[in-house]
């Protein structure tokens, strides 16, 4: 197997659009962090045709899972979330090439996790967490309930990120794992859900009124990448003008539900503006507090 890798890493690590190679063993870990492969070739590379190109091999009866990529994609993936694994990749991947010590400046990165990332990293989990969060509550009051259960499942869970995230951590796959130590108010959360003794419907009643609660408490903090933008104006904007910033493209799709949580939670201030029919208003929006947040 090693000497594979090394005849596959060491053909990429002779052309100049290589930035970097890792490798992650399965048997490194107690968890599926190759995806059920024994091993990750994570090949870097500034550009190429595609974006994502994978290879699968076999080896001896070891499987091997080659994903090229490019240092674009990459970091959009580690920025956003996009691809869950390409994090945890780079963190515990073992360096076989470094071309001018791209790796290393891209793990230093990955351990300080910087401010400006973190902020934007948090808001795409609140506005997941909301948009579950909200679903679960009103399929509870339709008495879907086991629909219910299966949205606030996932509203904990974008709880739990966001809680990591807070605390200057990435998110890893197993992320229960890592809450348990950074927050323990949010682990119980999700053993109450998971192991109380009350009905289904209970658990969920209990869990929307225990989980708002921690929701507002991180709710300013969670918000910032937004808050910060819209302290920028001078007066207030309309829903549409917020939606064409191109800061907030990887979260446009939860834009709503922030949006609606933040003006319910009176963290942000709405008026109403005359249109040109007297009968209809335009909902516009303006941060409350001025300062950063």
């Amino acid at each position: 197997m090693e000497n594979f890798q090394r005849m596959i890493y060491q053909e990429h690590a002779s052309n100049p659009n290589t930035l970097g190679i890792l490798v992650v063993e399965k048997t490194q870990f107690d968890r599926p962090i190759t995806d059920e492969f024994d091993s990750i070739l994570l090949i870097i590379v500034e550009n190429q045709e595609v974006d994502w190109f994978v290879k699968h091999y076999e080896v001896n009866g070891q499987t091997v899972a080659m994903h090229i990529v490019t240092r674009s994609i990459l970091m959009d993936w580690i920025d956003t979330s996009g691809y869950r694994r390409a994090a945890e990749w780079v963190i515990y991947g073992r360096k076989v090439y470094d071309r001018n010590e791209f790796i290393k400046g891209l793990k230093d990165e990955l351990q300080s996790f910087p401010e400006d990332k973190r902020t934007l990293r948090k808001i795409i989990d609140f506005g997941k967490l909301l948009k579950n969060f909200s679903e679960g509550k009103a399929l509870y009051e339709s008495k879907e309930v086991m629909d219910s259960y299966s949205k606030i499942l996932n509203a904990l869970h974008y709880l739990a990120r966001l809680s990591v995230v807070d605390q200057g951590y990435y998110p890893e796959v197993t992320v229960w794992n890592q809450v348990k130590s950074i927050d323990l108010e949010v682990y119980k959360l999700y053993e109450k859900l998971m192991d109380s003794t009350e009905n289904l419907e209970k658990r969920i009643e209990l869990m929307l009124i225990a989980m708002d609660f921690v929701m507002l408490n991180k709710a300013e903090s969670a918000a910032a990448h937004l808050l910060n933008l819209l302290s920028k104006e001078d007066d207030y904007c309309s829903y549409a003008s917020i939606k064409a910033l191109p800061e907030i493209e990887h979260y446009t799709l939860d834009l709503h539900a922030i949006v609606s949580y933040l003006e319910e939670k009176d963290i942000i201030d709405m008026k109403l503006v005359p249109t040109k029919n007297p009968d209809v208003f335009q909902r516009m929006y303006k941060v409350k507090e001025l300062e950063e947040v």
